[in-house]
């Protein structure tokens, strides 16, 4: 199975936000090289936010280019097999952290946000990632910081596309963690 693909079956499966899901499903749709940077209208991208749920925080990282904290996350590569993955082994490289899990169940929300040119959208599809027990984060060169912020602390540091992936992230939590 191909990403593109695999995006489409997530997306098909993923529950809720039905408009913007539909805008995702068309995309992909109307173009075969969705899921690449290459992409000028657009692009699917795959983050994940790290999560330490037992000590109430999330690992964000400084963003090099746009100077903001922010999930893990970036651009699919050709040998990612899924958008997990994708999500999954951009957190990891980010965060330095080895052993991340993803939070069972796919996808925790969808964020479109627009991008300079040449292209026009990120298509993000985004995952929460569990830290293990002990994780300690390294820097990497995508990031010009990272750090780790208690749930009540991210809305002063963070844009609303990230506090609303951790609400939504600790909203599923518990029952996704519990099976």
């Amino acid at each position: 199975m191909s990403l593109h693909d695999d995006a489409v079956g997530v997306l098909r499966t993923y529950d809720g936000q039905d408009e913007l899901r539909g805008v995702y499903l068309e995309h992909l749709a109307a173009r075969p090289d969705g899921m690449w940077k290459s992409c000028e209208a657009g692009h699917v991208t795959a983050s994940a936010l790290v999560i330490d749920p037992e000590r109430g925080r999330v690992l964000l990282t400084l963003h090099k280019k746009l100077g903001m904290w922010l999930q893990m996350g970036g651009h699919c590569e050709p040998g990612d097999e899924s958008l997990g993955a994708a999500a999954l082994r951009e957190a990891t490289e980010e965060s330095g952290i080895p052993g991340l899990a993803l939070l069972p169940g796919g996808p925790v929300q969808l964020d479109r946000h627009a991008i300079p040119a040449p292209c026009n959208w990120h298509l993000d599809v985004q995952y929460a990632a569990l830290a293990p027990v002990g994780a300690v984060e390294e820097i990497s060169e995508e990031s010009l910081d990272l750090r780790w912020f208690a749930y009540d602390e991210v809305a002063a540091v963070a844009d609303g596309s990230v506090v609303r992936l951790l609400e939504r992230t600790r909203a599923v939590l518990p029952a996704r963690v519990r099976g």
